[in-house]
């Protein structure tokens, strides 16, 4: 059985990273008995919190690693509570803020690294395209949340989900030990693709209140 390694709306890129390394580090972990998902969770956030501070700091491969890592064990804590029967809207829920600090502490060093390397691209427009690749990233998640509350069908998950943008700015991090600037390509992708999935649920949404 493998349903303890992801859930239903998990799509490739994140059913990938649980199913392949996520689900070789949670089975060690069962055994610790005062270990609680809570703790998972903070720890991952921790780190991805950490990897954006590296991340502004200018060292963009070794923020990567840091952030793949987290991204891994932001997986585990959900494949733990549900082979341990310690599964909880509270914890679900948790996770879910949490991963807002992970998603936006990374978005934030993103930026700050760019602008403090010479891309080409003047600060203020760095600026811009940040605020939209952070916007589009929680508009993501409160999309998501809002339509299910309202009964709204928004069609298959988004992969523009945070498996998704996680795992490019980790490429675009390992990327940027041979072309120091690559990490403006993950932040440009972000900052599109989010707003595109935004505006077309935005309209979904208009589409299926016309149709009641």
């Amino acid at each position: 059985m493998s349903d303890w390694k992801t859930k239903p709306t998990d799509r490739f890129i994140l059913k990938w990273i649980k199913m392949n390394l996520s689900a070789r580090i949670t089975p060690k972990l069962v055994a610790l008995e005062h270990l609680r998902p809570w703790m998972i969770t903070l720890f991952s956030t921790g780190v991805g919190v950490f990897a954006g501070v590296v991340f502004a700091a200018g060292w963009g491969w070794i923020a990567a690693f840091l952030a793949a890592f987290a991204q891994v064990m932001d997986g585990v804590d959900g494949q733990f509570s549900r082979l341990t029967g310690m599964q909880s809207k509270g914890g679900a829920f948790l996770d879910s803020v949490l991963d807002r600090y992970f998603d936006l502490a990374l978005t934030i060093g993103l930026v700050v690294y760019l602008i403090r390397l010479p891309v080409g691209f003047p600060p203020w427009l760095l600026l811009v395209i940040g605020f939209l690749a952070l916007a589009g990233g929680s508009l993501i998640s409160y999309t998501t949340a809002r339509a299910e509350s309202l009964g709204i069908p928004m069609g298959k998950p988004t992969l523009a989900s945070k498996g998704t943008r996680t795992s490019v700015i980790v490429i675009s991090g390992w990327a940027s030990l041979l072309w120091p600037p690559a990490p403006v390509l993950a932040l440009v992708y972000i900052a599109v693709h989010t707003n595109i999935v935004v505006i077309r649920r935005i309209f979904l949404a208009h589409a299926y209140s016309d149709n009641l």
